[in-house]
């Protein structure tokens, strides 16, 4: 129940960062490869890893939320809890060789998907959320759509000469703006180049729901470059990152430490102070730009490949310009892990304009939603630059 507990903390601590990224990732994650340790692989950190060798440490939480979400079970079905306390390194539960045994038989699968040039498949695409895959049709099946001319339409007569008819000419097809011109057009409608480049630093409160019926309260604030603070209060305690240009940190009830590599990088991201502004440069190409439909709006989707390597697309208000959507993909040995955030209720704050509410999908079994509302917004104020520090470690009684 307390592992449950931390881990729940711990989304909501991601899902601020989720919320919050105002940071510009390809400068990120320049100054990553550069300055961080290579990632951990999963089996240099946790015990008893035999079949997700070579997997990056950090997408561990992920990929077992998706193993989770593809067969509409929790932690415990694989899992070995003893009155509250987990022992993921244990096989007692012989359900644990069966996903191992599952997860050879999805990575031999893609490898021949992969020869034959096919999408990889994962545990999803046979479950589809639950324990067994159904392997038989369920009865009644759907009626097929309708051929042209059903219903009684008069088609044309067999061996009769055809008649010529006059055919309207075809409306012309109106151009897509450019992925350039759809940026411009979001950063005119944040309130302009020249406010974003004033943007020195910035604070913010507010509350993240989830849908379990938790709610946190958060405070961040955030100094350009890259430096932050965030405090998040739980019934259980206080939970602080931070952030001060060169070392990054946690505390919590068990004390302080400090985040290197891979989490690092993900914190900065998630805590800077200028992504959702400047979106051109996550991309690492053009990225390709059609129209859809979002609910009842005309949006342009400009979706491509970034930076460090993920599928991201952008849904813009084809009217007033203004970012609604972003999702994200991040690909794994075992399968393809989306997210997404929906933004709404923009307001203006010195100039610029945010969006106040915003509201995440994720594979979480237990708490697939959350909502994160800001209750203050302000810019450019004078912050407290000691926030950035990690405090030292309490002395021990």
């Amino acid at each position: 129940m307390k592992r449950t507990l931390l881990k729940s903390i711990a989304l909501a601590l991601s899902l601020v960062a989720l919320f919050l990224i105002f940071d510009n990732r390809s400068e990120v994650v320049r100054a990553t490869k550069v300055q961080s340790p290579p990632a951990k692989t999963v089996e240099q950190v946790q015990k008893n890893i035999k079949v997700l060798t070579g997997m990056p440490e950090s997408q561990l939480i992920p990929v077992m939320n998706f193993f989770a979400a593809s067969m509409g079970r929790r932690c415990n079905y694989c899992h070995v809890n003893n009155q509250g306390q987990w022992d993921y390194a244990s096989d007692a539960k012989p359900e644990k060789t069966s996903a191992r045994e599952m997860i050879k038989l999805v990575l031999d699968n893609n490898k021949t998907m992969e020869r034959l040039k096919l999408d990889p498949v994962s545990c999803y695409t046979c479950h589809r959320g639950r324990t067994n895959p159904q392997s038989i049709p369920a009865l009644p099946l759907a009626l097929p759509s309708p051929p042209p001319n059903a219903g009684g339409a008069a088609g044309p007569t067999p061996g009769a000469a055809p008649q010529a008819s006059p055919s309207p000419s075809p409306s012309p097809t109106p151009a897509l703006p450019s992925a350039d011109e759809i940026f411009s057009k979001y950063t005119t409608a944040l309130g302009g180049q020249t406010a974003i480049d004033k943007l020195k630093s910035r604070t913010a409160k507010g509350t993240v729901t989830q849908a379990n019926g938790s709610s946190f309260q958060f405070e961040l604030t955030q100094a350009a470059p890259d430096k932050f603070y965030l405090l998040v209060t739980t019934p259980q305690g206080t939970i602080e990152r931070g952030f001060n240009g060169q070392v990054g940190w946690e505390k919590t009830a068990r004390g302080v430490r400090e985040i290197t590599g891979t989490e690092l990088s993900n914190v900065k991201t998630g805590n800077g102070l200028f992504t959702l502004l400047k979106l051109k440069e996550q991309y690492s190409r053009p990225p390709r730009v059609r129209k859809d439909k979002l609910g009842d709006r005309d949006v342009y989707i400009v979706d491509g490949t970034t930076t460090n390597n993920q599928r991201m697309r952008l849904y813009f208000d084809a009217v007033s310009g203004l970012l609604l959507r972003r999702t994200t993909t991040m690909s794994t040995i075992v399968g393809i892990i989306p997210d997404q955030i929906d933004l709404e209720d923009y307001r203006e704050a010195d100039g610029l304009k945010f969006p106040f509410t915003a509201r995440a999908a994720m594979l979480e079994v237990g708490n697939p939603t959350s909502t994160r509302t800001f209750t203050e917004l302000k810019l450019n104020v004078p912050v407290d630059e000691s926030k950035f520090n990690m405090p030292p470690a309490p002395t021990s009684p």
